[in-house]
């Protein structure tokens, strides 16, 4: 059975929404890109930030290092909103984040 947190971002990748949470004592503001699993069995998704707070400067919208793969079971205050979405040319670059993909944002 997927956690709370699974469901609210596989909603948010289907309806192309911003997710907003807070991650490692940061608020951020994400476009999921891909959800599934990880090499170990963990809920994880690959996440575009663009906005909020990180441990690392963001960069510039379209950026590739704003890229972040975040256990799902770490995000916290999570919520979703519609707006523009955000992504970055490599997005189609080979990912080990999430290795078993259950959806992908097209």
């Amino acid at each position: 059975m997927a956690s709370a947190a699974y469901e609210i971002v596989r909603d948010a990748i289907q309806r192309k929404l911003h997710v907003i949470a807070t991650y490692n004592g940061y608020r951020r503001e994400m476009c999921p890109h891909l959800i599934g699993k990880s090499k170990n069995g963990l809920e994880q998704a690959l996440f575009y930030q663009f906005g909020g707070q990180s441990s690392q400067a963001l960069g510039p919208d379209g950026h590739p290092r704003n890229w972040r793969c975040i256990p799902l079971a770490e995000l916290s205050d999570i919520t979703t909103r519609q707006g523009r979405w955000h992504s970055a040319p490599n997005h189609s670059m080979p990912q080990n984040c999430v290795i078993e993909v259950d959806l992908q944002a097209d």
